[in-house]
């Protein structure tokens, strides 16, 4: 018999434990994705898709040992360490995304946690793609004391810092933060009144239990993350997490259901791995609740459809821009 589709009330902030997560992921598929376009139509029109481009303005030399990724200066297949791009850099490929259509703008690099010098010159990344007329976006590790505000201050929209995995399997991925300390960093966003940008990966050889689990830990943020990014792991050659298992494509859409349904109020990103999903899957990701999607041809270091790809597929599905 099909389960009641949650309310509002059995949504809010702390409700979803584990075992409630855990249960989605074993209904019927046919169910689960009713359960998410229903909960998407409560909230959202279904056929609208906000569009964010990102940019490296930091690539390589990471001091992180995070498994999947290429930025790390530990691993053997770690990208080559660039500088800060310059500000002129940054708004040229600012206003070449807007052109495009994209709506939000996001710029990440590749530190621990900024310094107060690697910070003053994105501050003034963060104003001059404010006044293009671009919603705003950073990730750039973790925020000390007063970092937040600064950024807020220079009108960043959203700040993304994502919790990877479920606590339980965190210590496999990654060794040198704490869940706690991501944890920390989304606090003094909140506090500085920025919008919260906070997802995961899946496909990093954690269980289905421990995808609810992270589910659970995004969905029970108080309130949960305004913007939720979703990856499939992008296997890069030369780091620890290359060679691992791929993730079942159809668990990935279950993922996003999930993620749609016990977070019903957040825009649900399709983030990296796209470029290894045809378009009947993206197609089933849109059902299920996403809408949103990183737009352009390069996620930081791994690449992504282009956006002729990316419209023509919308065109065929008679979804738009947000």
């Amino acid at each position: 018999m099909q389960e009641t589709i949650p309310s509002a009330q059995d949504a809010k902030s702390g409700s979803w434990t584990v075992d409630r997560v855990a249960a989605l992921f074993e209904l019927p598929f046919s169910d689960l994705l009713y359960q998410a376009q229903t909960v998407h139509r409560q909230n959202f029109d279904p056929n609208a898709v906000q569009l964010s481009t990102l940019l490296s303005i930091k690539t390589g030399g990471c001091s992180e040992d995070c498994s999947y990724c290429p930025q790390s200066a530990r691993h053997e297949g770690s990208v080559e360490s660039e500088d800060l791009l310059k500000l002129e850099e940054v708004v040229t490929a600012a206003k070449a995304a807007k052109d495009n259509g994209a709506s939000r703008f996001c710029m990440g690099a590749a530190w621990r946690g900024p310094k107060q010098r690697d910070l003053d010159p994105v501050i003034e990344m963060v104003k001059a793609v404010k006044a293009l007329g671009l919603e705003t976006c950073a990730t750039l590790g973790m925020l000390r004391d007063g970092q937040a505000e600064q950024l807020a201050e220079a009108g960043l929209d959203y700040y993304n810092h994502n919790l990877d995995t479920a606590p339980e399997f965190y210590g496999e991925i990654i060794t040198t933060r704490t869940y706690q300390d991501r944890l920390d960093t989304l606090g003094k966003v909140r506090q500085a009144g920025i919008h919260v940008c906070c997802g995961g990966i899946v496909g990093l050889g954690e269980s289905r239990g421990q995808r609810a689990g992270l589910i659970a830990q995004l969905a029970n943020l108080d309130p949960a993350p305004e913007s939720v990014p979703i990856n499939m792991l992008v296997q890069v050659e030369g780091t620890p997490a290359h060679g691992n298992e791929a993730l079942d494509q159809l668990e990935f859409v279950r993922t996003i259901a999930i993620a749609r349904i016990t977070m019903p109020k957040s825009f649900v990103r399709l983030s990296a791995g796209r470029e290894e999903m045809s378009e009947a899957i993206q197609t089933l990701c849109f059902l299920g609740g996403a809408n949103s999607i990183f737009y352009g041809e390069k996620l930081l270091t791994t690449s992504n459809p282009g956006e002729d790809k990316d419209r023509a597929l919308m065109d065929k599905l008679g979804m738009h821009p947000l």
